[in-house]
């Protein structure tokens, strides 16, 4: 009796298609960056031995700096999360540093006025005004471009100045202090020990999964990218392309607010000064993470991946001892270089099927 060819092979046919989908990911060549840069850092940073338990410590590669560093990516990933989807669908949204102000500042004014509550009270009154002004900071901006018909550069320009404004206004400058519940939410230990504080890490993640789930599983998250690959040929397919144009911004805008509320609580304080460049952070971890700036390309676990990229080059930066305005620099070159990359093999992709055709 021959053995069954076909099932002896089953298992070796499937590793060879997973390994060839893995390579084919957009996220492979942001992993394989991350992980030389990590070990070059590990070799260059050195060591130092701890007072307390005596044991050597790497200076890069150790616990407390991981987890500061999935912290400084936290507000940058899930800002850049929302923004994806916005760049996904053709557009660009450069408020959200300003929606992020403008709701730290708004929820840190209400919790004050109510005055002491229950720590459960407290933090479902916090997280419910960050929700509530971000949706409708990115209805706002998702209304504009869709009825004055002016490009989301110009509209979200405009609002970033407002939105920042209005924060400043309001708040009148002043750093306004959270209760302490909201803080014992965002730096609980969750059993890892003193100075270490899992959660943004973990909401970071949560984030991340739900918008890769929304673009890849969903029926709405396609509909995104075709708008964005195509408004003309989704139009005419009859898909609603205005409610899909505003979906995306005010989805944006409510990740601005998760970051604001998690920001704040972290930090104990909101002012309106907040996030005062986390534009360019954002939009950076999203083309450095493979997103088209002409739409129709992204994803959610890129714009995580790039957004801890470019902390590990700031962090770097410290590691190494190094002038701190080579950040602004080495972001820079960073997204030209991702773009470039973008357009070439958008390029070579379109000759390719070309020649099969």
């Amino acid at each position: 009796m021959r053995p069954d060819v076909t099932s002896s092979h089953a298992p070796t046919t499937f590793l060879r298609r997973l390994a060839g989908s893995v390579l084919r990911s957009q996220q492979i060549g942001l992993l394989l960056v991350l992980l030389v840069l990590g070990a070059a850092l590990t070799l260059a940073a050195g060591s130092h031995v701890d007072p307390q338990t005596g044991k050597t410590i790497n200076n890069f590669l150790n616990t407390y700096t991981l987890i500061q560093m999935a912290t400084d990516a936290s507000a940058f990933a899930i800002m850049g999360v929302g923004a994806t989807l916005v760049i996904i669908a053709g557009g660009i949204d450069l408020s959200v540093g300003a929606i992020y102000a403008l709701t730290g500042v708004a929820m840190a004014m209400v919790l004050r006025a109510a005055g002491p509550m229950s720590p459960a009270a407290t933090v479902a009154l916090g997280l419910g005004t960050c929700v509530t002004i971000s949706l409708l900071c990115g209805l706002a901006n998702g209304t504009m471009v869709i009825g004055l018909g002016v490009h989301p550069f110009i509209i979200t320009l405009g609002t970033m100045w407002i939105l920042r404004g209005v924060a400043f206004v309001i708040s009148r400058a002043e750093s306004i202090l959270v209760p302490t519940s909201l803080t014992a939410v965002a730096k609980a230990p969750l059993g890892l020990g003193t100075a270490l504080y899992p959660v943004p890490l973990l909401c970071m993640l949560a984030v991340t999964a739900a918008g890769a789930v929304y673009l890849s599983r969903t029926v709405m998250g396609r509909h995104v990218f075709a708008v964005g690959g195509n408004p003309e040929a989704s139009r005419f397919s009859g898909l609603n392309v205005p409610r899909i144009t505003l979906g995306v911004f005010v989805l944006s805008g409510l990740a601005a607010g998760v970051a604001a509320f998690l920001g704040a609580a972290f930090y104990g304080s909101a002012t309106s000064s907040d996030a005062n460049g986390y534009e360019l952070y954002v939009i950076a971890s999203a083309v450095v993470g493979g997103a088209s700036l002409s739409g129709g390309k992204g994803s959610a676990l890129s714009a995580m991946l790039g957004a801890v990229l470019i902390v590990t080059m700031r962090q770097a930066i410290r590691t190494l001892h190094l002038d701190q305005n080579y950040e602004w620099i080495i972001i820079g070159a960073a997204m030209i270089v991702a773009v470039v990359l973008d357009q070439r093999g958008s390029r070579l992709l379109a000759g390719r099927l070309a020649k099969s055709a």
